[in-house]
């Protein structure tokens, strides 16, 4: 190759790599007028009614964020044992500052035990586990995340697309600034860590001031978790799990035919769990329908539960079962610490 071939040869791959550089660049700008996607989105929201110099705006400022899709890959429900999940929601530091979020909010969480039901330690727990009680809300802009997600996560990026364009709603129709908006890697926010489609869908204004407000109002939250719970047939007064007892080690063949930590409806009969030598703790129905689980602890066994209807709701919020029996078990130890201190106190 001659030098002018040669000089030719490097002011095209000096060209080429500068345009993959630009396109890659593009591809992570919002703004409607550099990113197609984004522009789809945009027309599709202002003729549902947003303004579209407002959604440019906004747009245009969203960052793309690599640290959100590197998260989504790491979530604890997915990488850690029933032993490990716990220790970081069942401490003594959470189990106190959730008697106190009680004895702090009595009234907003006796009116939602009544209203729909759901007792109130068991939302105290949900706030509990998401937040720390409202302590952690986020770091991430929401913006950032959503749009990151809807545009470049591999596998659910529709998903998250619909997530983006309900936050934008709620920010315009509740007149927030969409920008400062922060919450999880994942796009949920507030105390209760909703999604916006669940924002929109369960929020309730519970303190009647006209605003649904899940960000800074635990009122609001305390009422909306309940709803949540309630519109995903939560029942009243039944229970949420219950100890058994079965084998050292059960077949993994097994394990799988009996839909062992499933989050789906309860379909494994308490008659069928004691032919593999499975049996509760406590007397129940033969005919009961549960979610048998299997939870690994730190001394190397296995420990059997029963989980009712009431658990496959909790998983509902997050199709996690060490998510659903985290949650049983920290609203379990709220209220037995409440209990006692007040029986000490009377």
């Amino acid at each position: 190759m001659n030098k002018v071939q040669g000089k030719t040869s490097c002011y095209v791959l000096a060209a080429l790599m500068c345009w993959v550089t630009t396109a890659a660049f593009a591809d992570q700008d919002f703004a409607p007028q550099q990113n197609a996607d984004s522009q789809a989105l945009m027309e599709e929201l202002v003729e549902q009614g947003l303004p579209q110099a407002w959604l440019e705006e906004t747009l245009q400022q969203a960052n793309y964020t690599q640290s959100v899709l590197d998260a989504m890959e790491g979530a604890a429900e997915r990488r850690l044992k029933w032993h490990e999940y716990r220790a970081i929601f069942l401490t003594q530091q959470r189990i106190d500052e959730g008697v106190a979020f009680i004895d702090a909010h009595a009234d907003a969480l006796a009116r939602a035990e009544s209203t729909y039901g759901v007792p109130a330690e068991v939302i105290t727990a949900i706030i509990g586990v998401e937040t720390y009680y409202g302590r952690h809300k986020g770091e991430h802009r929401v913006l950032d995340s959503l749009a990151t997600l809807a545009f470049h996560h591999p596998a659910r990026g529709a998903f998250f697309r619909g997530e983006l364009a309900a936050f934008l709603r709620i920010a315009y129709e509740q007149q927030v600034d969409p920008t400062e908006q922060r919450g999880s890697y994942a796009g949920a926010m507030g105390y209760p860590q909703f999604i916006p489609t669940s924002y929109q869908a369960y929020a309730v204004d519970f303190d009647d001031d006209g605003r649904r407000d899940l960000w800074e109002n635990p009122v609001d939250a305390i009422g909306s978790v309940a709803n949540y719970f309630a519109e995903h047939n939560w029942q009243p007064e039944g229970n949420i799990y219950h100890q058994a007892s079965g084998p050292d080690v059960m077949p993994a063949e097994l394990l799988q035919e009996l839909s062992f930590n499933q989050t789906s409806p309860p379909a494994v009969s308490v008659a069928q769990l004691a032919t593999h030598g499975l049996e509760p703790d406590e007397p129940l129905d033969d005919s009961l329908r549960v979610v048998p689980l299997a939870l690994e602890f730190a001394d190397g066994e296995t420990r059997y539960r029963f989980g009712e209807y009431n658990f496959y709701v909790i998983t509902r919020y997050n199709h996690s079962h060490l998510y659903a029996m985290a949650v049983a078990e920290l609203a379990e130890a709220i209220a037995e610490r409440h209990d006692k201190l007040h029986e000490d106190g009377a």
